[in-house]
């Protein structure tokens, strides 16, 4: 039986632009793109591990918001339970410590990147709250 990974997902909005993160060459899902984030460690509310998460990775500080989308994906390593939350930058700025690289994209070009599959229903909920 698959094991269950539990993760959370960091949509950081600025200035109508988010913030997306490729995954290293040598992680699961190679150089696909992704909301920062991670697993929710025992004992910790998802809005308690995206806080840590985002501050070893990112090394900045984040307010969150409301949930976006909780998604479950299943891959060849295990059931990936996603949730997603908007959330906004409120000390320092992200910096490039885990992945392969980071960007900032507006929220109408989200869908040109090669996503992670679990990050996508989250993408379309997004882009369909923006109007056009």
């Amino acid at each position: 039986m698959k094991k269950n990974i539990h993760v959370v997902g960091a949509v950081i909005v600025k200035e109508g632009y988010v913030l997306c993160a490729q995954r290293g060459e040598n992680q699961s899902l190679p150089l696909k793109w992704e909301f920062p984030g991670g697993k929710i460690e025992s004992g910790e509310t998802p809005q308690e591990a995206l806080q840590r998460e985002i501050q070893e990775e990112m090394l900045c500080e984040v307010e969150i918001g409301n949930q976006i989308e909780k998604t479950v994906y299943e891959y060849d390593f295990g059931i990936v339970h996603l949730t997603t939350f908007y959330c906004e930058l409120v000390k320092g700025a992200p910096v490039l410590t885990e992945h392969a690289a980071i960007k900032w994209l507006p929220i109408s070009e989200l869908s040109t990147l090669d996503w992670a599959p679990a990050d996508v229903p989250a993408i379309h909920k997004i882009m369909g709250t923006v109007s056009h």
